[in-house]
């Protein structure tokens, strides 16, 4: 037996998320049935984590075990011949048996686009939020430094099956950072690990905080002890990016 670890970009914008669902497509569907057939056998395709369904990739992380003898290269031109187009995997390489994606990562670091003209060009609508309407973007790039550091994420987690296993929310967040790019609003961040719409939720509360509705005191509440907030509000798919997935 031999673990396979690669990298995995992808327009998640046709796909109900990362991770297995009956009947539906999903990008970790897609590569074990591809895997499968090329062992001769089922295997499981492991990745760094879920992403949410119209969630894009740039370099996801996954692992898998076979006992095909097949080079990493050859390996990567085979599955690439067999995916559809809004899937590519590239950098495979052997690795260590009890190699896991999810576990032994240390920090990931996501991107979101914000398209601030009037009109969006039909050829970046599927990679972007529009919205061309009046913020103090000032006043976001501020308040994104507030979401830095060791924090309870409770106020910006959407609710998730494993809730009931009252598992922590607290997170570490390494920087976070909202910048202009010429027509785009970009917020990129990096931490320990994200919870359930997490990124797509602390998007949502910067533009907020554009739009004049919320106010520096209003983030900052929303990490004390016991604080009871709606989460979010939750921005479109459309604009987040998983950028990188880091080990040591």
């Amino acid at each position: 037996m031999r673990r396979l670890r690669f990298q995995v970009a992808y327009d998640g914008t046709d796909f109900f998320g990362w991770q297995v669902q009956p009947e539906l497509p999903t990008v970790q569907g897609i590569l074990q049935d591809i895997v499968s057939s090329i062992e001769g056998k089922p295997v499981h395709v492991e990745g760094s984590g879920r992403t949410d369904a119209g969630v894009h990739a740039l370099a996801q992380v996954a692992a898998v075990s076979i006992e095909n003898p097949i080079p990493p290269a050859n390996f990567r031109r085979a599955v690439n011949r067999l995916l559809p187009a809004t899937i590519r995997i590239s950098d495979v390489r052997e690795t260590a048996i009890e190699f896991h994606p999810r576990f032994q990562a240390k920090q990931k670091t996501y991107e979101y686009r914000i398209f601030r003209e009037e009109i969006c060009s039909p050829f970046e609508r599927r990679f972007v939020y529009h919205h061309p309407y009046p913020l103090d973007e000032t006043a976001m790039a501020e308040a994104a430094k507030l979401l830095e550091g060791e924090h309870d994420f409770t106020a910006f987690a959407a609710r998730d099956e494993t809730d009931a296993l009252r598992r922590s929310k607290v997170r570490i967040i390494h920087s976070s950072e909202l910048t202009r790019s010429e027509h785009k609003l970009v917020y990129r961040v990096t931490g320990s690990g994200f919870l359930k719409h997490m990124v797509r939720n602390m998007v949502g509360v910067l533009i907020e905080t554009g739009r004049g509705n919320l106010s520096t005191e209003d983030i900052v509440a929303r990490f004390r002890d016991g604080a009871a907030f709606r989460p979010g509000p939750t921005v479109p798919a459309s604009g987040l990016f998983l950028i990188s997935v880091d080990y040591d």
